[in-house]
């Protein structure tokens, strides 16, 4: 048991008594963890992270700021054949989208940040179009939405654990948006909870090329394996 000071009251220090677990609860043992295992398309999960109208199609509020790298990598077109084809080869399609009440009462830390930001713009409000899926991005029958996400991790608050463990899933391929947010924040705790993860990096925007290339060129190596749409695909047919 580890002794750790956290806050001090009075001159008088104050301790936690901490076990050995993680503050992430690991899916996998470390003798069971996936990272670097073969891609089974039976056993993968594709995540498409917040394809919505906000980001997705010109109106979306958000649209504007990344419109320029979604172009630059085609990513929704790609990002459409990879869910058609890793339907079509057993894997299993996720999608989770964002949304806020407009009243920004359910963001989970709105006076900072990027989720400031989402309160202050009513960004993704619940029940409007620009919260609902893009037009080619629309999940199709027997794929699944993750409900509850209202941070950048689409693991804190939602299903998306239950539904990974569910279906038997060991590899999670990520692609949407943000690429250097929600993505990178999902990659992290994927990795942490032992899954094998793949980064879909022509399959993810940022609002700057710089935010871009820092994410799929210097960041998802660390806690992933970052292949393109084409190679992806490749090993799921």
């Amino acid at each position: 048991i580890n002794e750790r000071c956290v806050f001090s009251d009075a001159g008088r220090s104050h301790f936690l008594l901490m076990g050995q677990s993680s503050s992430v609860d690991r899916v996998f043992k470390a003798e069971e963890a996936k990272g670097g295992c073969g891609i089974d398309a039976k056993k993968t999960a594709v995540l498409f992270i917040e394809y919505q109208n906000e980001f997705a199609t010109e109106g979306g509020k958000l649209h504007g700021a990344v419109k320029q790298v979604m172009e630059s990598t085609g990513m929704l077109a790609k990002s459409a054949e990879v869910a058609r084809v890793a339907r079509d080869s057993g894997c299993k399609i996720f999608h989770a989208p964002i949304t806020f009440a407009e009243d920004a009462s359910d963001n989970p830390n709105k006076g900072l940040g990027i989720l400031a930001g989402c309160a202050a713009g009513k960004l993704f409000t619940s029940g409007t179009w620009n919260a609902d899926f893009c037009d080619s991005m629309k999940p199709a029958a027997g794929d699944i939405v993750v409900k509850g996400k209202k941070g950048l991790d689409a693991f804190p608050g939602t299903d998306l654990e239950a539904n990974l463990k569910a279906n038997g899933i060991e590899t999670i391929a990520l692609g949407g948006f943000l690429a250097n947010c929600c993505v990178e924040s999902t990659m992290r705790t994927a990795y942490e909870k032992g899954f094998n993860v793949v980064t879909l990096t022509d399959c993810t925007a940022a609002t700057s090329q710089t935010g871009q290339d820092a994410a799929t060129k210097e960041t998802y190596g660390m806690f992933s394996q970052p292949l393109t749409a084409a190679d992806f695909i490749a090993k799921v047919k």
